[in-house]
């Protein structure tokens, strides 16, 4: 990555990394056999005051939805959990 702001990206990444693991958003698990994990990219936004200066850098973890076929062993990896404010799933 090169950017004039790598550091505050850096921060960006480190916290959110932070965040998911004191939230406990998964457990690190070995691969099972056979199976091929999905691979994850991190996604940047800069947000804007109303003035349009950046107020804060935001960063992301998400999987690559367009690894994964559907079939009977992603049924079955995938929970989904209905929340009033959004929808979101599991990949164990």
């Amino acid at each position: 990555m090169v950017d004039i702001d790598l550091d505050k990206w850096l921060e960006a990444m480190k916290f959110k990394m932070d965040s998911m693991g004191s939230n406990q958003v998964w457990t690190l698990v070995g691969p099972s056999k056979g199976v091929r994990p999905v691979g994850c990219k991190w996604i940047y936004k800069r947000k804007l005051g109303a003035d349009g200066e950046v107020t804060t850098f935001k960063a992301r973890l998400v999987a690559k939805g367009y690894t994964q076929h559907l079939g009977s062993t992603l049924r079955r990896s995938i929970r989904l959990w209905p929340w009033p404010s959004r929808l979101g799933y599991c990949l164990p």
